[in-house]
């Protein structure tokens, strides 16, 4: 099942975040080495195309970290207001299984200045 997360971005700011993913049955740091990750906003659960593709990275695979991110230029594009996200991931280092292991709703704040 995917672990729920609430995130914010500052429209018009970089906006970056890391997860950490704990393996279900131990609780210990999930090894994300040979995954490949990927990440999309939607206004709506019904929507036909995604409002961005997060930049997903993995800075530290054996410690279960995983990156999110958008340039400040891609999130001046986004319009505020609630929109969902997963991040799901194909185990290249042998099964190519693919999971969802991130989902939830990132909120989308209003900028002054951009």
């Amino acid at each position: 099942m995917a672990e729920y997360a609430e995130l914010y971005i500052d429209r018009g700011s970089d906006f970056n975040v890391t997860i950490e993913l704990n393996n279900d049955d131990t609780n210990l740091p999930q090894n994300t080495d040979g995954y490949v990750v990927t990440s999309q906003l939607r206004k709506s659960l019904l929507s036909v195309n995604a409002s961005a593709n997060l930049v997903c990275t993995v800075p530290d695979a054996a410690n279960g970290y995983i990156q999110l991110s958008l340039d400040a230029a891609n999130t001046a594009n986004i319009r505020p207001g609630n929109y969902f996200f997963d991040v799901k991931v194909i185990d290249t280092s042998g099964s190519y299984a693919t999971s969802r292991l991130v989902e939830g709703v990132i909120y989308v704040t209003h900028g002054i200045t951009l």
